[in-house]
């Protein structure tokens, strides 16, 4: 059996080391165009399009409320001066009232029973007098002829004195006892409403009993009490002219009262007084509005807000939807001239319904952006969408 012997082919190491570096080459092409695609696409992005408007100053006027107490011109309580029993009531729960008129009636034969017996004494007192002054006069001229001492007519002339005095102090309890007889008619001190009547005929009454026999306010103006903080009373002062409190106060403009469902009052008032001193307990002042009331919407124990208007001159008036809050401040979205933008701290002066009035911070002429802030970053180019003269033309009134 004959083999026949074929030798092995060699193995080509160049041809394989060439092919390695064929697909080394390769795969470094695709790694460095996947990684420079992103780039370029980041590149190729549109800037966002956002609103901008041009900022412009002007005259604005902000409101401050303040809760308001309100109470009548006339809020007394009506009690009793006298103990004794109710006889009658001559008026009703909420009605209106003039001044001297008749409210209550408390029982008055006590009282006339004590008259009577204060004249019957006065009586006495003044028969007393004439018997004393009889007794001097008797006496007089037997002292003068010797018949009797001194001492005598120096006795009758003190009886007589101590009879004058008993007459004045039966005098006096005769007009106390008036005067007594009189409180149990009970009159209004002044016109007014009458508020609720917990007493009612027949009930004992007295001058120590702890609740009042009712309530009268007169209403035909009311007082509105509000008070003002010690920052808020030095901004106040600035913001008026005057020499003194009261020239001050006649320079203050009208101020409306908000009722409790939010609604506007219709006759404006006007702040008539402001307290000597601040309350050491709340660190604050008072101050109290008067308003017209003829028509009696406003009873005393309601409550509202006095609405104090402030004027601004030369301010600058931004929305709050075009700024952020970050770390207890207050950013805007300031746009240069190559429409980039930049984060700009302000400080605020004061609100004006949903816009804030700047007080440092931007100037008239800055234009800043106003929404799709979420989306901006320091720096970032945008696309102004439409330029507007003032910032107050975006700003519905209010």
């Amino acid at each position: 059996m004959n083999y026949i012997y074929e030798p092995t082919p060699k193995f080509n190491s160049v041809k394989l080391f060439n092919e390695w570096i064929i697909l080394l080459v390769v795969a470094i092409v695709l790694f460095l165009s996947s990684c420079s695609t992103e780039p370029k696409q980041m590149a190729l992005a549109p800037a966002p399009m956002l609103p901008v408007a041009t900022l412009a100053t002007g005259e604005q006027q902000t409101f401050v409320d303040y809760p308001a107490a309100i109470q009548g011109t006339t809020d007394v309580e009506i009690r009793p001066q006298i103990a004794g029993a109710i006889e009658k009531i001559y008026v009703n729960e909420g009605q209106m009232v003039s001044k001297g008129q008749l409210l209550i009636q408390i029982s008055e034969l006590p009282f006339k029973a004590q008259l009577n017996n204060s004249k019957a004494a006065l009586q006495a007192a003044q028969a007393a007098v004439l018997n004393a002054q009889l007794e001097v006069d008797k006496l007089t001229p037997l002292v003068q002829s010797k018949v009797v001492s001194d001492f005598q007519l120096k006795t009758a002339k003190t009886t007589y004195q101590i009879a004058l005095a008993n007459v004045e102090q039966a005098k006096a309890n005769v007009n106390s006892a008036q005067i007594n007889l009189g409180y149990t008619q009970i009159k209004a001190p002044s016109s007014g409403y009458i508020g609720r009547l917990p007493k009612k005929q027949g009930s004992l009454v007295s001058p120590s009993d702890p609740e009042a026999l009712t309530q009268l306010s007169d209403v035909n103006q009311v007082y509105a009490y509000f008070s003002l903080s010690e920052n808020d009373f030095i901004n106040f002062n600035a913001k008026y002219e005057g020499n003194s409190v009261a020239d001050r106060i006649s320079h203050l403009p009208a101020v409306s009262l908000v009722l409790a469902d939010q609604s506007l009052y219709p006759v404006k008032g006007k702040i008539d007084m402001i307290n000597g001193q601040f309350d050491k307990t709340t660190g604050a002042i008072t101050l109290r509005a008067v308003f017209a009331n003829s028509k009696g919407v406003l009873r005393s124990g309601n409550t509202g807000k006095i609405r104090l208007g402030l004027s601004h001159d030369n301010t600058i008036l931004v929305p709050q939807s075009a700024t952020v809050e970050m770390q207890d401040k207050i950013f805007v979205f300031s746009v240069g001239k190559d429409n980039k933008v930049s984060k700009v701290a302000i400080t605020i002066d004061g609100k004006n319904g949903t816009d804030y009035l700047i007080k440092d911070g931007l100037k008239s002429g800055d234009q800043i952006v106003l929404s799709g802030l979420d989306k901006l970053q320091d720096g970032q180019l945008i696309q102004p969408e439409k330029k507007v003269e003032k910032v107050a033309q975006l700003i519905s009134k209010k």
